[in-house]
């Protein structure tokens, strides 16, 4: 495969979630392609759609939802048609998997080298001392101190950080070139988030692994990601390279995202907050999805959705793409102020 050839293709993507009054849908035509040795960013507020896709492309989407619509390929096969036992195959030997929670990951009544070497052997021919080695050798790999004697501990036994370093060496097992990271770093404290960052980075580099990182956190995101795609309500409204979101994003949205984040430079005395909030399912509106929240949507925003259009690798879904600059703020501060430490309320 060469570097022009994406890893994994999505293409108009739909999920339902049918329900006793309608379908609600999730997922509404996304679109997107992630090449190998990548990490694509996929950001946006609790509800956006964010882990649905992940979820969709590993074949874990819980009962009722389902994918209705479009194609997810995998080295140019398709994989979101196939039966369950094929999909079975593909998850850990072709695709693995990073949850936030890596206590929800493991079992807590087998050590983790038994949870390790029953992966690696699933997925391959190996012997199991064979699998047991190679079981130590990717602790190692992902910084868990003497691999050896700590493989055979218990799940309990090891810290938050250190369980989500076993969490990743467990998604590694059978050597998957796609991993899902759903908020990997969201449980952790500043410093393991750094190191987490690092080793993800380092296995995109080393093993040509690419790897989709769901977060709402975007500083992970400036670290970490080489491109961003931005959802809303079940959409794509933006995507492009790392540096060009943070500095030049076009949609209000992305804008809003990253005037959010508070700087160390900043002297502003309150923090820039989105009004409103995300819709529900069943209540998303006509038009661009996010007009009800956009401080320059006009009549064409409320009547026809917009389109992903741009550059090849600046995509946007808004039609004022570019008219709001990214350094402006877009929406009005609102009173959420912080204090200086001897303004602080007593």
């Amino acid at each position: 495969m060469t570097k022009q050839e994406p890893l994994l293709e999505v293409k108009n993507l739909v999920v339902e979630i049918p329900t006793r009054r309608e379908k609600l849908i999730a997922l509404d035509k996304v679109s997107f392609e992630i090449y190998p040795g990548e990490v694509l960013g996929v950001v946006g507020e609790s509800g956006a759609g964010k882990s649905m896709v992940g979820n969709s492309v590993i074949g874990l989407l819980g009962a009722p939802a389902h994918v209705a619509g479009g194609e997810i390929l995998l080295n140019g096969r398709r994989i979101d048609n196939l039966k369950e036992s094929e999909k079975e195959k593909i998850r850990g030997a072709s695709i693995g998997a990073i949850f936030q929670d890596p206590l929800t990951s493991l079992n807590p009544l087998f050590t983790i080298g038994d949870q390790m070497i029953e992966t690696i052997r699933v997925h391959s021919n190996l012997s199991e001392q064979q699998a047991r080695e190679k079981a130590i050798s990717l602790l190692a790999q992902t910084g868990v101190p003497a691999p050896e004697r700590r493989i055979d501990n218990y799940p309990h036994q090891f810290s938050g950080g250190m369980r989500q370093r076993v969490v990743i060496a467990l998604a590694l097992s059978a050597d998957p070139k796609l991993i899902i990271a759903d908020e990997p770093t969201t449980a952790l404290d500043v410093s393991v988030q750094a190191q987490i960052i690092e080793l993800l980075k380092k296995l995109c580099v080393g093993n040509g692994t690419a790897v989709m990182l769901v977060t709402h956190d975007m500083g992970v995101i400036a670290e970490t990601a080489d491109r961003v795609a931005v959802m809303y309500a079940g959409t794509l409204v933006e995507i492009g390279p790392v540096e060009e979101m943070v500095r030049q994003a076009r949609h209000p949205y992305t804008i809003g995202l990253m005037n959010a984040i508070p700087r160390i430079s900043d002297q502003r005395d309150t923090l820039q907050q989105i009004p409103g909030s995300m819709p529900r399912l069943s209540k998303v509106p006509k038009g661009c999805p996010f007009h009800p929240r956009c401080p320059i949507a006009d009549e064409k925003c409320v009547r026809e959705r917009p389109n992903l259009v741009g550059e090849t690798n600046h995509l946007c879904a808004c039609w004022k793409a570019g008219e709001v600059k990214a350094d402006v703020p877009v929406f009005p501060p609102e009173p959420f102020t912080i204090h200086a430490p001897e303004d602080m309320p007593r």
